[in-house]
């Protein structure tokens, strides 16, 4: 079947599934909006649109005249007449904080009695907002469960997060700053479908599994929501000693190479070293001196913490006596000793009765009056990798490079590697590999 003639239902009207359809019928494919909100099934069926957004009108209207889309409360006829559906269903909070997907479980559930008597193969792409899990955990049971049949096999499946902001949905439907699709395992036709449906967008789709896939909308929106919280913060102190924050902002933005960039994007262990944590403190104070609260650097001080106790954790859980650091600088390619989380943790498992072996090429075994000496870490200095890989019943690897990978290889069977930095090195057979994050 050609990519021009794929038929799409849609089902949910609101803002994404509106949109969606709009934007569809734009590109050239057969579009069936379905609700049973009756306003909106009439308002498409006559060329309106049934939510502001600038530019949408005219694309349902024309999508309309062209005969390329249409709107029904027929949920089962929608599924005879197309080849995938996208579901747009709403996720609204509850009181507590938590996720409502009632509507989604009822919009499967249909889709699955739908599917129950149609003998060709159809794909079912969810759009709304889902937590990780929500897939397995309620979709593909009511998809199953109403129709009989088995996803992956009888019935194609897939995830579609949209990224669709209000007041700018078309422009960034057709310049996303990324598409994502989360394909089911094997489940190839779905994702080649989505392929096709998004020919006209010049942006390569990226293809992750499907809980991947889950978190990357809330990944997204909350990161979106710190940025704000940030730079109204930095406005806050700005303003307390007349300074013009919006001035400050560009100049921080203006650097694509460390602010606005993958700088410091990819999770792995707590940061340190002689800037960082000096220059959060100090920030702070100057908040309460000028009577300016400052919760986004109050938390990013206990996030740090935080990381830095989930490392102790895997440790202590690894039941492990004998401790391996490879590593004690605050990062790879330095002598820094200064406030090094890996320092952190040396001395908290020596506190706690450890036996550690500890190994850094940057790191002095003795005293030579120079800020890489620790006296009292001196002892459990190691001359080699080796040497620490050989001495450990489970190894913490703190820093990146060739020695660490080398004597990684030499791992024996049944140590525990407590990886904090994500080494690229295949672990020996019957190594218990274990990442921070991952």
């Amino acid at each position: 079947m050609g990519k021009k003639n794929w038929r799409v239902s849609i089902f949910g009207a609101g803002y994404v599934g509106a949109v969606s359809a709009g934007c569809l019928a734009k590109d050239g494919f057969k579009v069936v909006a379905v609700d049973p909100d009756q306003y909106k099934v009439k308002c498409i069926s006559e060329g309106h649109s049934p939510i502001y957004e600038p530019g949408l009108a005219d694309l349902i209207e024309t999508g309309v005249e062209n005969g390329l889309l249409t709107a029904t409360s027929d949920y089962i006829a929608a599924i005879n007449e197309t080849d995938i559906s996208f579901c747009c269903p709403g996720t609204p909070s509850r009181e507590d904080g938590s996720l409502d997907t009632s509507y989604v479980k009822l919009v499967c559930e249909q889709i699955g009695v739908a599917l129950r008597d149609k003998s060709e193969f159809h794909m079912v792409v969810m759009r709304s907002t889902i937590l990780p899990g929500t897939v397995e955990d309620v979709v593909i049971p009511a998809l199953e469960g109403a129709s009989g049949k088995k996803v992956g096999v009888d019935f194609g499946l897939a995830y579609y997060p949209e990224f669709l902001r209000e007041g700018t949905a078309i422009a960034d439907y057709y310049s996303p700053g990324a598409i994502v699709f989360g394909q089911y395992e094997g489940d190839e036709k779905t994702v080649q479908a989505l392929h096709d449906l998004c020919a006209s967008v010049e942006v390569k789709p990226h293809v992750i599994p499907i809980r991947s896939a889950e978190i990357v909308k809330y990944t997204n929106n909350c990161w979106h929501a710190v940025k704000i919280s940030f730079a109204n913060e930095i406005g806050n102190l700005c303003k307390s000693v007349g300074i013009d924050s919006h001035v400050v902002m560009d100049v921080v933005c203006a650097d694509t190479r460390l602010n606005i960039s993958r700088a410091y994007m990819k999770p792995g262990f707590a940061y340190g070293g002689s800037c960082l944590p000096k220059d959060l403190r100090a920030l702070r104070h100057f908040g309460k001196m000028q009577n300016v609260s400052t919760p986004v650097l109050d938390a990013t001080v206990e996030a740090n913490q935080y990381q830095l106790e989930r490392a102790f954790r895997l440790v202590n859980r690894s039941g492990a006596k004998k401790i391996g650091l490879l590593g004690l600088t605050f990062k790879s390619d330095t002598d820094d000793l200064r406030e090094s989380p890996l320092v952190l943790l040396a001395e908290r498992l020596m506190g706690k009765g450890y036996e550690l072996s500890i190994y850094d090429s940057n790191v002095s075994v003795n005293d030579h009056g120079g800020r890489n000496y620790i006296s009292h870490l001196a002892s459990f200095m190691r001359s080699s990798p080796e040497e620490v890989v050989s001495e450990s019943e489970a190894i913490v690897v703190g820093i990146n490079g060739q020695g660490t990978k080398d004597a990684l290889k030499g791992a024996r069977e049944g140590v525990k590697v407590i990886d904090l930095v994500r080494i690229p090195v295949e672990m020996p057979s019957g190594v218990h590999y274990e990442g921070l994050v991952w």
